[in-house]
Protein backbone atom coordinates (compact mmCIF):
# COMPACT_ATOMS: atom_id res chain seq x y z
CA UNK A 1 0.00 0.00 0.00
CA UNK A 2 2.81 2.44 0.91
CA UNK A 3 4.57 1.72 -2.38
CA UNK A 4 1.37 2.52 -4.26
CA UNK A 5 1.02 5.86 -2.42
CA UNK A 6 4.68 6.66 -3.08
CA UNK A 7 4.22 5.92 -6.79
CA UNK A 8 1.08 8.01 -6.89
CA UNK A 9 2.43 11.06 -5.04
CA UNK A 10 6.19 10.46 -5.21
CA UNK A 11 8.47 10.17 -2.24
CA UNK A 12 9.81 13.17 -0.30
CA UNK A 13 13.05 13.21 -2.26
CA UNK A 14 11.15 13.42 -5.58
CA UNK A 15 8.80 16.14 -4.29
CA UNK A 16 11.73 18.16 -2.95
CA UNK A 17 13.62 17.77 -6.23
CA UNK A 18 10.59 19.02 -8.16
CA UNK A 19 10.45 22.13 -5.97
CA UNK A 20 14.21 22.78 -6.04
CA UNK A 21 15.00 21.97 -9.69
CA UNK A 22 14.03 25.48 -10.87
CA UNK A 23 16.66 26.92 -8.49
CA UNK A 24 19.35 24.79 -10.09
CA UNK A 25 18.12 25.96 -13.49
CA UNK A 26 18.38 29.61 -12.48
CA UNK A 27 21.86 29.06 -11.00
CA UNK A 28 23.01 27.37 -14.21
CA UNK A 29 21.55 30.21 -16.31
CA UNK A 30 23.57 32.73 -14.25
CA UNK A 31 26.60 30.43 -14.36
CA UNK A 32 26.56 30.52 -18.16
CA UNK A 33 26.88 34.33 -18.06
CA UNK A 34 30.04 34.62 -15.95
CA UNK A 35 32.89 32.57 -17.46
CA UNK A 36 34.05 35.61 -19.44
CA UNK A 37 34.67 37.60 -16.25
CA UNK A 38 38.25 38.06 -15.13
CA UNK A 39 39.22 36.55 -11.79
CA UNK A 40 39.09 40.01 -10.17
CA UNK A 41 35.67 40.70 -11.72
CA UNK A 42 34.38 37.36 -10.49
CA UNK A 43 35.67 38.11 -7.02
CA UNK A 44 34.02 41.54 -7.09
CA UNK A 45 30.64 39.91 -7.79
CA UNK A 46 30.58 38.85 -4.15
CA UNK A 47 31.09 42.44 -3.03
CA UNK A 48 28.33 43.55 -5.43
CA UNK A 49 25.95 41.01 -3.93
CA UNK A 50 26.81 42.12 -0.38
CA UNK A 51 26.21 45.72 -1.44
CA UNK A 52 22.78 44.81 -2.87
CA UNK A 53 21.83 43.16 0.43
CA UNK A 54 23.01 46.20 2.40
CA UNK A 55 21.08 48.56 0.13
CA UNK A 56 17.94 46.46 0.43
CA UNK A 57 17.93 46.67 4.23
CA UNK A 58 19.42 50.14 4.65
CA UNK A 59 16.06 51.78 5.38
CA UNK A 60 15.38 49.43 8.31
CA UNK A 61 18.97 49.71 9.55
CA UNK A 62 18.78 53.52 9.51
CA UNK A 63 15.44 53.52 11.34
CA UNK A 64 16.72 51.04 13.93
CA UNK A 65 19.86 53.11 14.57
CA UNK A 66 17.82 56.29 14.91
CA UNK A 67 15.33 54.70 17.30
CA UNK A 68 18.08 53.02 19.34
CA UNK A 69 19.76 56.38 19.84
CA UNK A 70 16.43 57.94 20.76
CA UNK A 71 15.65 55.08 23.15
CA UNK A 72 18.98 55.32 24.92
CA UNK A 73 18.36 58.99 25.65
CA UNK A 74 14.70 58.55 26.66
CA UNK A 75 14.05 58.81 30.39
CA UNK A 76 10.33 57.96 30.38
CA UNK A 77 10.19 54.19 30.81
CA UNK A 78 6.87 53.87 28.93
CA UNK A 79 8.17 55.78 25.91
CA UNK A 80 11.44 53.87 26.08
CA UNK A 81 9.49 50.59 26.01
CA UNK A 82 7.47 51.78 22.98
CA UNK A 83 10.66 52.74 21.18
CA UNK A 84 12.26 49.35 21.78
CA UNK A 85 9.06 47.57 20.74
CA UNK A 86 9.23 49.53 17.49
CA UNK A 87 12.86 48.46 17.10
CA UNK A 88 11.78 44.82 17.52
CA UNK A 89 9.11 45.33 14.83
CA UNK A 90 11.69 46.86 12.47
CA UNK A 91 14.08 43.97 13.10
CA UNK A 92 11.36 41.54 12.02
CA UNK A 93 10.74 43.62 8.89
CA UNK A 94 14.49 43.62 8.24
CA UNK A 95 14.55 39.83 8.61
CA UNK A 96 11.81 39.52 5.97
CA UNK A 97 13.66 41.97 3.71
CA UNK A 98 16.84 39.91 4.07
CA UNK A 99 14.95 36.77 3.09
CA UNK A 100 13.55 38.59 0.03
CA UNK A 101 16.90 39.84 -1.21
CA UNK A 102 18.69 36.56 -0.53
CA UNK A 103 16.03 34.77 -2.57
CA UNK A 104 16.68 37.24 -5.42
CA UNK A 105 20.48 36.99 -5.38
CA UNK A 106 20.69 33.25 -4.67
CA UNK A 107 21.15 32.21 -8.33
CA UNK A 108 23.94 34.74 -8.86
CA UNK A 109 25.66 33.90 -5.58
CA UNK A 110 25.62 30.16 -6.26
CA UNK A 111 26.79 30.79 -9.83
CA UNK A 112 29.80 32.70 -8.48
CA UNK A 113 30.61 29.78 -6.20
CA UNK A 114 30.21 27.27 -9.03
CA UNK A 115 32.40 29.32 -11.38
CA UNK A 116 35.05 29.73 -8.69
CA UNK A 117 35.04 25.96 -8.16
CA UNK A 118 35.30 25.42 -11.93
CA UNK A 119 38.28 27.76 -12.17
CA UNK A 120 40.07 26.03 -9.31
CA UNK A 121 39.37 22.65 -10.89
CA UNK A 122 41.04 23.61 -14.19
CA UNK A 123 43.80 25.91 -12.91
CA UNK A 124 46.57 25.17 -10.42
CA UNK A 125 46.32 28.75 -9.21
CA UNK A 126 44.23 31.88 -9.47
CA UNK A 127 45.92 35.28 -9.41
CA UNK A 128 43.97 38.32 -8.24
CA UNK A 129 44.66 41.82 -7.00
CA UNK A 130 45.64 41.48 -3.35
CA UNK A 131 43.20 42.71 -0.73
CA UNK A 132 43.50 43.04 3.03
CA UNK A 133 41.61 39.74 3.26
CA UNK A 134 44.23 38.01 1.08
CA UNK A 135 47.05 39.42 3.19
CA UNK A 136 45.36 38.22 6.37
CA UNK A 137 44.77 34.71 5.00
CA UNK A 138 48.31 34.53 3.58
CA UNK A 139 49.70 34.97 7.09
CA UNK A 140 47.96 31.77 8.19
CA UNK A 141 47.66 29.65 5.04
CA UNK A 142 50.57 28.66 2.78
CA UNK A 143 48.29 28.22 -0.26
CA UNK A 144 47.84 32.00 -0.52
CA UNK A 145 50.95 33.83 -1.67
CA UNK A 146 51.27 37.62 -1.73
CA UNK A 147 53.73 39.16 -4.18
CA UNK A 148 53.55 42.89 -4.42
CA UNK A 149 50.00 43.82 -5.33
CA UNK A 150 48.89 40.33 -6.35
CA UNK A 151 47.58 37.36 -4.43
CA UNK A 152 48.03 33.87 -5.79
CA UNK A 153 45.58 31.27 -4.50
CA UNK A 154 46.76 27.71 -5.09
CA UNK A 155 44.20 24.98 -5.67
CA UNK A 156 46.05 22.71 -3.19
CA UNK A 157 46.16 22.97 0.58
CA UNK A 158 46.60 20.78 3.63
CA UNK A 159 43.49 19.79 5.57
CA UNK A 160 43.63 17.43 8.55
CA UNK A 161 47.20 16.53 7.63
CA UNK A 162 46.34 15.56 4.04
CA UNK A 163 46.99 17.51 0.87
CA UNK A 164 43.75 18.38 -0.89
CA UNK A 165 43.52 19.48 -4.51
CA UNK A 166 40.30 21.10 -5.67
CA UNK A 167 39.10 19.18 -8.71
CA UNK A 168 35.33 19.36 -8.81
CA UNK A 169 32.46 21.57 -9.90
CA UNK A 170 29.12 21.60 -8.10
CA UNK A 171 26.42 19.55 -9.75
CA UNK A 172 22.69 20.27 -9.66
CA UNK A 173 21.90 18.13 -6.62
CA UNK A 174 24.54 20.02 -4.63
CA UNK A 175 23.09 23.33 -5.76
CA UNK A 176 19.63 22.18 -4.74
CA UNK A 177 20.99 21.03 -1.37
CA UNK A 178 22.55 24.45 -0.84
Amino acid sequence: MLKFIAKLFGDKKDRDAKILQPYAGRVNAEFSKIPQLSDDQLRNKTQELKHRVAQHISKQNDQIAELRKKGENEEDITLKDEIFNEIDKLKKERGKAIEEILELILPEAFAVIKETARRFSVNKQIVVTATDFDREIAQEKPNVIIQGNTATWLNKWVAAGNEIEWNMVHYDEQLMGG
